[in-house]
């Protein structure tokens, strides 16, 4: 069939459908969600990334002593010690910044959000700061290691998930 002129549907292709309805969820009932999923999705205490990034820079170390080169602590441990380094302080600062912010009497979704971003800030900052001041002020350091030590100290958090 062809349309004649001047000839449209009523409902116009452009026109937005009407809103969904949003339910808002009591407190009560959040409660109850969470503690149905508890059991599926349990909680993961960011400092145990921290931790494992802890651990993930000790055991690069170690591997870099002993398949680096001489045996002990050479250029090759201080450069894994300088890359987990580099990750592990800034994610430090900013679950400080974090916990400082959930200690305030009032907190407010919007200062919650404030201090999320004034971490990832601090976070980006002592990150390059440390790049910067190792590239810097270490003579000769060993690239390799440092940013070996450094990717593998990032994908801890991905271990922690994994884990749970």
């Amino acid at each position: 069939m062809i349309p004649q002129k001047n000839q449209f549907s009523k409902a116009n292709e452009w026109d937005e459908p009407e809103e969904e309805y949003i339910r808002a969820y009591s407190k009560a009932e959040i409660i109850a969600l969470q503690q149905n999923n508890a059991n599926k999705y349990p909680p993961v205490s960011p400092w145990k990334v921290v931790a494992a990034q802890t651990l993930v820079t000790m055991v690069s170390m170690v591997a870099w002593a002993v398949f680096g080169g001489s045996v002990g602590v050479s250029l090759y441990t201080q450069s894994a010690f300088l890359g987990g380094l580099i990750s592990v302080l800034p994610t430090g600062l900013f679950l400080v910044r974090l916990e400082l912010a959930k200690k305030t009497s009032k907190l407010k979704p919007e200062g919650f959000l404030a201090a999320l971003v004034t971490g990832e800030f601090i976070k980006i900052a002592t990150t390059l700061m440390l790049f910067l001041g190792i590239a810097y002020l270490v003579p000769g350091i060993a690239w390799v290691p440092l940013l070996v030590t450094y990717f593998l100290a990032l994908k801890c958090m991905w271990l922690v998930y994994l884990r749970r």
